[in-house]
């Protein structure tokens, strides 16, 4: 069960799939499936966020705990992904956007 409204959860996934493809890509590389050829944001709850992602075995779905641990709030989604990202860029050794 998502912590958050259904609207809210669709709102980030649309934003996350239509402008930062590339981000959710990265992420699902770092923390869950380093094969991962492709990314779609899924969802989001309290404890983490839901990729699906495709390999060259077929399509997974995947969750990544957020760092900062639990969130209640839907303005610390952005600040969990934000932070995700961060951390997959240095675990990748990807140079970060600058505008983020």
């Amino acid at each position: 069960m998502s912590t958050f409204p259904a609207e809210v959860v669709a709102a980030v996934c649309r934003h996350m799939n239509d402008d930062h493809t590339a981000d959710s890509l990265l992420i699902v590389r770092a923390f869950a499936r380093a094969d991962a050829t492709d990314a779609e944001m899924t969802g989001a709850d309290a404890e983490a966020g839901h990729w699906r992602a495709t390999t060259a075995e077929g399509v997974e779905d995947v969750r990544v705990a957020w760092p900062g641990g639990p969130i209640t709030e839907r303005a610390e989604i952005r600040r969990e992904v934000v932070a995700l990202y961060d951390a997959a860029c240095e675990r990748l050794g990807v140079a970060r956007r600058p505008e983020h």
